[in-house]
């Protein structure tokens, strides 16, 4: 039987003075039992949260009960030290509450549970406890490097282990967060099982700041895996540089926030040796580059093979695709595409484009006769998708799942 608590009476009583500043009405200064100091309600509330030092088994929820007998939960806030907050469900009848979404691993938790008895009164009660720390750690590696990039450079994250199913991939995405300045929509998409692009629903803006960072620490992804820590990242970007190459025009347009900055003959692909079509990112910028025709199939003593040192050589595929000087193809450039599957122009012009770009700037291809870029196996075609795919690819949008797309090793062919 539970002691019966003494409270003092407050009398009813109006008093009417003159130069009175206030008065106290019955239940507390609003005349109201919620205004009154909560009392603390010990005896009443109990939880399966370990004591005595003990810590508590994360993949077990959290439940905390009331007696019932003179009084019932109304509010349960349990919040770790990281400050996230427990999702929970209380019963209808307010004598029991349990966890509805996994604890955290190797934290501590503050539960602050709130009552009220059968007279209205609000009570409360705080409790504390650690959970044990995860045995198996999920880390999360965000790219590129610190920097300043172009507007089309996608953010990535990649996982230590794989994660297949739904719910478990919601959770990791749910805790991977990018913040841009100025703000911009944007989604994760799954590569696959432990890659992870992210891009605005639009290019980033031009000078940006873009924030990654991850919440991940404890949280539960599949059964005995959880989060760990992760080194945060911050990047901006440059002014927003575009180059678009008409094939069939022969000519690359170069453009600075909207600006045409330069215009440069070009040769690309000739047939068999298109130069893909579609939005690729920079990837990296080489002062000098060997390329040979081996290494995209062509054997040394074809009429087609080379042996080349090639410079001012701007990467945009993995493949070997560049934006180079071209020295030997001046006669055909702006008048014929003769290269097998580069861009080539001047010694002038691609030092002076090697010069302008950076890495993430846009490099996109119209009117060629070769496929499109593909979006993830052969550098950033993440530009090539339509923001409703992209957004097929999160596993918090849509219900939908990623089209089983993979990033494959990096084949490093110069196509010349």
């Amino acid at each position: 039987m539970n002691t019966p608590r003494i409270r003092p009476v407050v009398s009813c009583t109006l008093l009417v003075m003159t130069l009175v500043a206030g008065a106290t009405a019955c239940g507390g200064p609003h005349g109201h039992p919620l205004a009154e100091q909560p009392y603390d309600a010990a005896d009443e509330i109990t939880s399966n949260a370990p004591e005595g030092g003990k810590k508590a088994d994360p993949d077990k929820p959290l439940e905390v009960t009331a007696s019932g007998d003179d009084g019932r939960i109304t509010d349960v806030d349990a919040v770790d030290t990281a400050g996230r907050h427990l999702a929970g469900e209380l019963s209808a009848d307010g004598l029991r509450w349990h966890s509805t979404v996994p604890l955290a691993a190797g934290t501590r938790y503050t539960v602050k549970v709130s009552v009220e008895d059968d007279d209205g009164a609000p009570g409360s009660r705080t409790l504390s406890f650690e959970t044990a720390p995860a045995k198996k750690l999920l880390n999360v590696t965000f790219g590129p490097h610190a920097g300043t990039y172009g507007v089309g450079q996608p953010i990535t994250a990649e996982l230590s282990a794989p994660v297949k199913d739904k719910a478990s991939r919601a959770a990791v995405e749910r805790a991977l967060k990018v913040r841009s300045t100025p703000a911009v929509t944007g989604s994760w998409y799954w590569v696959d099982d432990k890659i992870l692009h992210y891009r605005p629903k639009e290019y980033w803006p031009a000078r940006a700041t873009i924030e990654v960072s991850s919440n991940m620490a404890g949280i539960r992804v599949t059964k005995g895996l959880y989060g760990a820590p992760a080194k945060p990242l911050k990047i901006t970007t440059g002014d927003r540089i575009e180059a678009i190459t008409d094939a069939a025009a022969h000519s690359m347009t170069v453009k600075r926030n909207g600006q045409v900055i330069n215009t440069i003959p070009v040769t690309t692909g000739r047939p068999g040796f298109d130069t893909r079509n579609g939005v690729k990112v920079v990837l990296s910028k080489e002062y000098s580059v060997r390329m040979r025709g081996e290494t995209i199939g062509i054997s040394e003593n074809s009429s087609d093979g080379y042996d080349l040192m090639v410079y001012y050589a701007t990467r945009v595929t993995w493949s070997g695709e560049y934006v180079h000087a071209a020295p030997w193809s001046t006669g055909s450039q702006g008048y014929a595409n003769v290269s097998h599957g580069c861009t080539g122009m001047s010694n002038a012009q691609a030092q002076w484009f090697f010069n302008t770009v950076r890495e993430g700037d846009l490099v996109s291809v119209v009117g060629s006769q070769g496929a499109t870029m593909t979006p993830f196996d052969n550098g950033y075609g993440d530009w090539n998708l339509s923001w409703a795919k992209w957004q097929q690819g999160s596993a918090l949008r849509n219900n939908a799942t990623p089209d089983g797309s993979t990033v494959e090793a990096a084949r490093l062919r110069p196509e010349v």
